[in-house]
């Protein structure tokens, strides 16, 4: 399989770092959580749920894709939109901004990830320049892939990406295997700080209604809460990946919304080391268009079946030790619905949001909360996008 060594700066914006989504810190691992619980307290007042939030950008402002420069959202960006939208706009515009903590559980993951892959394939890093270099490595990989799951094996970082509801989304699936009764199961791994699997709490069965049962529950009730949304970013999160993926094999998923999307030139020839990558893999392409046709071909001829089954696993941080699974329940109308609402903020619909007041001890744990406007303005939004925009760049 493909990496990408890039020179810095030539390839931005291709929609696809070395990095899987899911080795991104969990929220649960970013410190003793349990902790929490003792010091939750009572939620600060000035944090509301009351405000225009729902107002439309001005006519002539950018909307956040086109102010972050965003051709794509990385599934991990809309996961983490659940827990708190604003936290998430705040990682775009200052990213670095983490602590050295969070830091270390992002090498962490990130050591596991690496380890599980190196069992399947050996890794090849390949120097890229352009934008167009940077995805071929990527569609060398899924070329080099769909044989293997035709065959019945295993792969392990298929990259996956497609146009939702107007958007272009890109993500990675950790792996795809067939179960023994012949399913196609996707696995997402997670890795925890503690040598335990995740609270039973966070089993419960309706968990995509889950900011409406945490209005009602008492304080003292939650730190569940707390463990209930972060299984529900995890939900959604391979919900996701299982529409994208399901889409790809139906043929649902075009080069030409690639190309757009992410502004590629087709006509581009492949670098010297991408190009000898391909062809040692047997691919006779000299044009990322090439390589964009076959890609696409082979995915049409392909006959791979839809994702069957979605499954969590845990691993201890630490020894890389299995900590047990959970099984992940597909509902599609809920997970077509959140990705319409979150959606709504990337392309102007809507301003940011922060929690609501019964959700304000999300902010104990954010970097965030010393410079965050929607708690400095008890929950209201005042300044359109494009203000915003300039008040970030001073």
């Amino acid at each position: 399989m493909a990496g990408t060594g890039r020179e810095a700066g030539a390839a931005e914006n291709t929609g696809f770092e070395d990095l899987s989504d899911s080795e991104f810190p969990d929220f649960s691992e970013l410190g003793d959580i349990e902790e929490l619980g003792s010091s939750l307290g009572n939620p600060r007042k000035e944090v509301d749920a009351q405000g225009p939030w729902k107002r439309k950008r001005e006519a002539d402002a950018p909307t956040p894709m086109e102010r972050f420069h965003l051709g794509c959202l990385w599934v991990s960006d809309l996961s983490t939109q659940s827990w708190c939208e604003q936290q998430m706009v705040y990682r775009k515009e200052r990213p670095g901004f983490p602590s050295a903590e969070k830091a270390a559980v992002l090498d962490a993951g990130a050591s596991i990830h690496l380890a599980r892959e190196l069992e399947l394939h050996d890794l090849v890093n390949i120097h890229t320049s352009t934008k167009e270099d940077a995805w071929a490595v990527k569609l060398l990989n899924v070329l080099s892939m769909v044989p293997v799951l035709q065959s019945g094996g295993t792969i392990r970082e298929f990259p996956v990406f497609g146009e939702i509801e107007g958007v272009f989304l890109v993500g990675v699936i950790d792996e795809l295997h067939y179960t023994s009764k012949g399913e196609l199961e996707l696995t997402e791994l997670k890795t925890r700080k503690r040598a335990a699997m995740p609270l039973a709490a966070q089993k419960e069965k309706d968990r995509f209604q889950l900011p409406f049962l945490c209005d009602f529950l008492p304080l003292e009730d939650h730190l569940v809460c707390l463990y209930l949304y972060l299984q529900l970013s995890v939900l959604f999160q391979v919900s996701l990946y299982k529409c994208i993926f399901d889409a790809m094999v139906w043929g649902q998923v075009t080069s030409a919304s690639l190309v757009h999307h992410m502004k590629l030139s087709p006509e581009m020839l492949l670098g010297p080391q991408v190009h000898s990558h391909a062809r040692q893999g047997g691919f006779t392409v000299m044009s990322f268009g090439d390589l964009l046709e076959l890609t696409f071909l082979s995915l049409s001829l392909s006959d791979l079946p839809v994702i069957d089954a979605l499954k969590i696993e845990y691993s201890h941080q630490e020894t890389g030790t299995v900590l047990g699974t959970e099984m992940v329940v597909f509902e599609e109308k809920q997970v077509r619905d959140k990705l319409r609402h979150h959606l709504g903020y990337w392309t102007g619909l809507r301003e940011p949001r922060g929690v609501d007041v019964k959700e304000a001890w999300k902010c104990r744990m954010c970097d965030y909360a010393a410079i965050c406007e929607w708690r400095q303005s008890g929950g209201t939004r005042t300044l359109s996008h494009e203000q915003h925009a300039k008040k970030m760049t001073k």
